[in-house]
Order: structure tokens, then C-alpha cells, then sequence
């Protein structure tokens, strides 16, 4: 777990702003630095004064002394002290905890929201599986980071457009139709479609390593398809709708909805016209028969267009996509939520669109680390997959087992269960960040204590019960004494708080969404040391325990928001 303070970084309100411009003013400085010191006991905020010596000719301890003589108390600070080398900064608890709790009150479950996006436009594409393949756990990635940032782009004041980009078209789809010709039957195939799909596609690379010219064959039966082949059209057009229904099932579990969801097929019609427009625009040259883009200048492969028999490439497609996507939802930001894996591809890609007098800023890789098996990478090609759809009945059968042990007298349990145990899942992703690999070890993901989902969802559940057990209801109205917030673990409370549209905004700029999860961690670690330490209900003291029930609203309500954006669903009881 990361120290508390790591999400400490910049409160609210003018606090900040307040004390900058006194020192400015002061120092006749154009921009001044604040720290936020390690301890909340040192102060609220820190001005190093190492590089004032160079030009005052003093050290940086004589410095902060001389300065707490000589500086005016800004607005909202209530003392400052010389620290060593830094000038800490104490600001007026009871009007920062007043401001940062009746906003809260007040905003309810739009806390934290925003107009900064400013109705742009931004298009995430994520998910984005293979028809006639399992949706296995290497899709979640791709579908539970996309989710995420669709969410915290729209919450931040985004127009967000959320496109799942379906793999079905391309060789691969040559190899499935030439093995179902060959070794299928429909009767099968409707039995269980996609197993018996998938089953096919591993036979077709069984009997590749025995005979490598089934490859041409394939590339033969793709171009057929494209040339629009009457019965492989239908073929394949069943392989899809099969595929649609399927992954609809576990989109369903997931709660994940999309505005659009397109295949590259969808482009078919404008491959030509988008190869036309590359052509005038930039250079293309045929190199060993084929259609391509020199990218030498820039150390990177050419791009290509038109394989030697005619065929087309993904790359085809993805411009064409992008050209499509431009030209109707006109975005402000385009996100490719796609595993590292592919990091050449996109470079490649957003390079010609560069050259293309696109802006090259436009175009985002939100590349993301691959889900290990103990023995190494999956492979669809061996065969070599976990299900998602079987993890996460697994994890909600688990979920179910542990609250039927700890509360069995619990209502609505299996309703619960499905939101603790998907919520388990989604989060053992989304708590690592991005970039990094991901190993995948039942025991770890399914793990109901420590930093995990079912541990922020139980401090939500115990918040809420608290507030239940005071029969106070919280509104923004209440009349609440916050110059009796006094305690450290109070005002650190209140500190984690007051940040939670900054971690927001923080991913809407590094499309990390693990800053969230490492926050939601810490903000409930540090509220279950508050009520650990200090009493809630407090039926002697009526203005005190309205005053720190405010406190445990607002946790509960920023737990409830977080875990929203994240994707993952809260209970009242656990």
C-alpha cells in the first residue's frame, strides 16, 4: 500500500491560491512552488526556500525565519512557522473541513464532476474481441480499463463516444471458413457455437505445423470473402451473429454498454476510397507487389495497404476507421484501448494520419500489459484459454461462500455476491497500473481481505450502517458545527476528501484509472482508522456526532462514486 500522503497533493478551494500570491508578492516572484508536507502535523503546505540563497545570499534555514517574521498571513491561514529550510503553512481547519463537507452535501453523487472537458468530444474504442473466438480473460483488459476512462471522461464533462471495434474480418476469418468447409457442420456449430468455433481455429493451426501451405488456402477463402462470395458471406455473417449473442452475455455481467458497436467488416465498402485518399494526399509506392507506405525515414516498417494478391490489411481498415470517425463524430481525442502487443501497429498508424495533416495529438495508444498464466501467455492458437465469462461466475459463487460464512442471515445475498465478486475482478485489474503485466493467480484476485474491491465495498457498507444506527440524516441544510473536527485522523479524513476530482483529473491526462484505485484503498484505510479510534454515535453529544456523521456521509458517498467510475457496483449491507 502506498503511504496516505501519496494522494495528498493540492487542496481545494484558494487556499493554495491565496498563499501563493502573498509570497509573490513578497518575493516579487513570478511563480511559486508548493509541498505538501509528509506529516499533517508539520502544516498544510510548505514553501522551500533553497533557491531563494542563490539570489539573496543567505541559506535556506535564515531565510524561512526571516520570511515567518515578515510575511502577511493570507486568507484562510491561521499560522505560519519556519521549519529548517521551508516556511509551513497552517490553514483554518474549520473553514476547509465546512467547505470540503457541504460541497459534498450539496453535489451528492455528482461530487467530483466537472464542466472541464467542456462537451468535447472523445471517442474510446475498447474491448474489441474477435467473432468465432471464447471472450477470454485477456479481453478484460481492453474492456474494463476502456470502461473506466468512458466513465471518468464523462463524468469530467466529456461527450464521450463509446465504439467496440469487433475483430471479424481479416485471413484469420480465410482459416475459419476453410476449416469449417472442411471439417465442420451447422448441426455442431449451434450446439455450442462459439467452443465449436474456436475448437476449429485451434485444429486449423494443429494442422498448419503438419502442412504450411494450408495458409494459402486460407488467404484464398479470405479473399472469396472479400470479393463477396455468396456462401461465405452467409457463413461467416452466422459466425457473427452467434459470436454478438455470446459476448452480449458477459457484457451483461459486466453492467458495459457501448454507443457503437462495429466490425472492421463495417469498413469493407470504404477501403477503396480511403486507399484513394492516402494516395492523393501522401506517398505510396508498390514494393514486392504490394501497396505501401515507406515509413523507413521514421525507423519503423511500412505500413501496407494492398497485399500482393489484392487483399487488404488491418492497417487498411484501422485508417479507414479513423478517417470514418473523424468525418462523423469530428473528436477531439480518439482512445485505441489495445494491449501493448500492438504499440508498432498504432505508431505506424498514427504516423501516416500525421502525415496526412491530422493532428498527431488527436490519436491516443492506451496500451496496456498482457494477463499471464503461471506457465506463460495465452495462446488462442494452442488452445491455451481461461473464460471470462467462468472467472467470473467462479468469483460470485466465492463471494457467495465467504458472506454465507461470515453473515448468513443477510438478505438479497446473491445479488450481493454478484456485485462483490465481479467488483473482485474488475478491480484486481484495474489497482495495477496499465502498463504493467498482469499474472493471473486465483488466490490473489479472489482474495476478500487487504486491497481489494470487497475490502472498499464493506468499508461503504459499514459507513452506511453507521449512519443507519444514527438515525441522522445528512443534508445539505444541517446546521453542523465543523469547528469540533479536531482529531488528526478527522482532518486527515477530510484532506483525502477534498481530492478526489484531482485524481480524476489527474487520469483524465495519464489515462492511469489505477490512480482511482489506489485512492479509493487509502481513503478507506484511512476511514476505518477514524472509526477505530473515534466514536460516531455519540447520543451525549449530539453536535458531535453530527458533525463526524457528515464526515462518514461523505466517505460513503465518495467510496459509491469511485467505485462507480471504476465500473463496480456498492451495497447497503455486506
Amino acid at each position: 500500500m502506498e503511504g496516505k500522503n501519496r494522494y495528498i497533493k493540492k487542496i481545494k478551494m484558494n487556499f493554495e491560491k491565496n498563499i501563493k500570491d502573498v509570497l509573490k508578492k513578497q518575493l516579487n516572484l513570478k511563480e511559486v512552488v508548493l509541498e505538501i508536507p509528509s506529516n499533517i502535523e508539520l502544516g498544510d503546505y510548505a514553501f522551500p526556500c533553497f533557491t531563494l540563497s542563490k539570489f539573496l545570499k543567505k541559506s535556506p534555514v535564515q531565510i524561512s525565519k526571516e520570511l515567518e517574521q515578515k510575511i502577511k498571513l493570507p486568507k484562510g491561514v491561521i499560522k505560519i512557522i519556519s521549519i529548517g529550510p521551508y516556511l509551513n503553512f497552517f490553514i483554518d481547519k474549520t473553514i476547509f473541513s465546512k467547505e470540503v463537507i457541504t460541497n459534498i452535501l450539496r453535489k451528492k453523487e455528482k461530487y467530483g464532476s466537472s464542466c472541464f472537458g467542456k462537451k468535447e468530444k472523445v471517442l474510446v474504442e475498447f474491448s474489441s474481441p474477435n467473432i468465432a473466438k471464447p471472450f477470454g480473460i485477456g479481453h478484460l483488459r481492453s474492456t474494463v480499463i476502456g470502461n473506466s476512462l468512458a466513465k471518468i471522461h464523462s463524468f469530467l464533462g466529456y461527450n464521450v463516444i463509446k465504439v467496440n471495434h469487433i475483430g471479424d474480418w481479416g485471413t484469420q476469418f480465410g482459416k475459419l471458413l476453410y476449416s469449417f468447409e472442411k471439417w465442420g457442420n451447422k448441426r455442431d456449430l449451434r450446439k455450442d457455437p462459439i467452443n465449436y468455433l474456436f475448437n476449429l481455429y485451434v485444429k486449423f493451426h494443429n494442422e498448419l505445423e503438419k502442412d504450411n501451405l494450408l495458409i494459402e488456402d486460407a488467404r484464398i477463402y479470405f479473399k472469396k470473402l472479400e470479393e463477396g462470395n455468396v456462401k461465405l458471406t452467409k457463413l461467416w455473417s452466422l459466425f457473427s451473429s452467434l459470436s454478438l449473442s455470446e459476448f452480449q452475455r458477459v457484457y451483461n455481467l459486466l453492467n458495459i454498454d457501448f454507443d457503437y458497436i462495429q466490425g472492421e467488416s463495417f469498413y469493407q465498402s470504404k477501403l477503396d476510397s480511403t486507399i484513394d485518399i492516402i494516395k492523393k494526399t501522401i506517398p505510396t509506392e508498390i514494393s514486392e507487389g504490394a501497396l505501401i507506405v515507406n515509413l523507413k525515414k521514421k525507423n519503423m516498417p511500412p505500413l501496407l495497404l494492398r497485399k500482393t494478391n489484392g487483399s487488404t490489411t488491418y492497417h487498411t481498415r484501422d485508417m479507414a476507421a479513423a478517417l470514418y470517425r473523424l468525418n462523423k463524430f469530428k473528436p477531439k481525442k480518439l482512445l485505441y484501448v489495445v494491449g501493448s502487443e500492438q504499440r508498432l501497429h498504432f505508431n505506424q498508424l498514427f504516423e501516416v494520419l500525421s502525415m496526412m495533416n491530422l493532428s498527431r495529438e488527436k490519436f491516443n495508444h492506451v496500451d496496456f500489459g498482457l494477463i499471464n498464466f503461471p506457465e506463460g501467455k495465452m495462446s488462442t492458437r494452442k488452445g491455451n484459454i481461461i473464460l471470462l465469462e467462468e472467472v467470473l461466475d467462479k468469483s460470485i459463487n466465492l463471494a457467495l461462500t465467504t458472506i454465507n460464512k461470515k453473515n448468513p442471515s443477510l438478505k438479497n445475498k446473491e445479488i450481493i455476491a454478484k456485485k462483490v465478486g465481479i467488483g473482485s475482478i474488475i478491480f484486481a485489474d484495474l489497482s495495477n497500473d496499465r502498463i504493467r503485466n498482469i499474472s493471473f493467480d486465483w488466490d490473489k484476485i479472489l482474495d476478500f481481505e487487504g486491497e481489494t474491491a470487497p475490502y472498499i465495498q464493506y468499508t461503504y457498507a459499514r459507513a452506511r450502517s453507521i449512519l443507519k444506527k444514527s438515525k441522522i440524516k445528512i443534508l445539505s441544510k444541517n446546521k453542523i458545527d465543523f469547528s469540533l473536527i479536531t482529531t488528526k485522523e478527522e482532518y486527515n479524513l477530510i484532506k483525502q476528501i477534498s481530492i478526489f476530482e484531482e485524481v480524476l483529473m489527474k487520469i483524465a491526462t495519464d489515462l492511469k484509472p489505477h490512480h482511482l484505485a489506489k485512492y479509493l484503498l487509502v481513503l478507506s484505510q484511512s476511514f476505518n482508522e477514524f472509526y477505530h479510534k473515534h466514536k460516531v454515535i455519540d447520543l451525549d453529544n449530539k453536535e458531535i456526532m453530527l458533525a463526524r456523521a457528515s464526515i462518514v456521509y461523505s466517505v460513503a458517498q465518495i467510496i459509491k462514486n469511485g467505485l462507480n467510475l471504476l465500473g463496480i457496483d456498492v451495497s447497503e449491507e455486506m
